[in-house]
């Protein structure tokens, strides 16, 4: 049996790219779990690209596909990542999940696995916000979400300044974008791709 998990993310300077990278080690760490890196459209111009640095830095991963919105029917379960603005998911990622109608109309994502990650700039810049008004999109697509329980202890560190919350991993950038994800925001996002994976393979079986 092999369970297809879809990692769809939006990235502008590369710290939900690698917080990507780190859900979908995670997934491949259960048997038979198979995790496909995705990113959703860019709608900001090349000018304004190249005046904030952004240009550059997607070049790290610009050998990732773009998303289709048929690969969220194709996959067992899904997993999304996505930069904060202003509180809510970024505009590429609800461009993307607004492109959805005929999937929700026929009921094609109902029941599948659903888990979302995120980026902020500071400690207190709607980390949860984020989240948790992302998982309103997908109860309404009928899909399960799961989160990350504090039996990921590393939720509880108090020795250092770090993301993470139970509704899902975390990271935090800075407001010049310097601050890479620690190997504790990493470990978290780590154990989100095996927790959803896990529960996936349980349904799917």
């Amino acid at each position: 049996m092999s369970v297809k998990i879809n990692v769809i993310f939006y990235s502008m300077y590369g710290h939900v790219y690698r917080m990507a990278e780190a859900v979908a080690e995670g997934v491949r760490e259960v048997s038979g779990c198979e995790a496909n890196l995705l990113q959703v459209s860019e709608l900001v111009p090349d000018e304004a690209l190249e005046k904030s640095g952004a240009k550059k830095a997607r070049e790290a991963f610009a050998h990732v596909p773009t998303a289709k919105v048929d690969d969220l029917a194709a996959a067992d379960a899904l997993i999304f990542g996505t930069p904060t603005r202003f509180g809510n998911m970024a505009a590429q990622m609800r461009n993307y999940l607004d492109q959805t109608s005929s999937l929700w109309m026929s009921g094609a994502l109902v029941g599948k696995v659903s888990s979302v990650f995120a980026s902020t700039a500071s400690q207190h810049g709607g980390q949860e916000t984020t989240i948790t008004s992302f998982h309103t999109t997908l109860l309404h697509l009928g899909m399960i979400v799961v989160g990350v329980p504090y039996s990921e202890q590393r939720l509880l560190n108090m020795s250092e300044i770090t993301g993470g919350t139970p509704y899902g991993a975390t990271t935090l950038a800075d407001a010049d974008g310097s601050r890479q994800p620690s190997e504790n925001e990493l470990a978290i996002a780590r154990f989100q791709g095996r927790h959803v994976a896990q529960i996936a393979k349980k349904l799917k079986g």
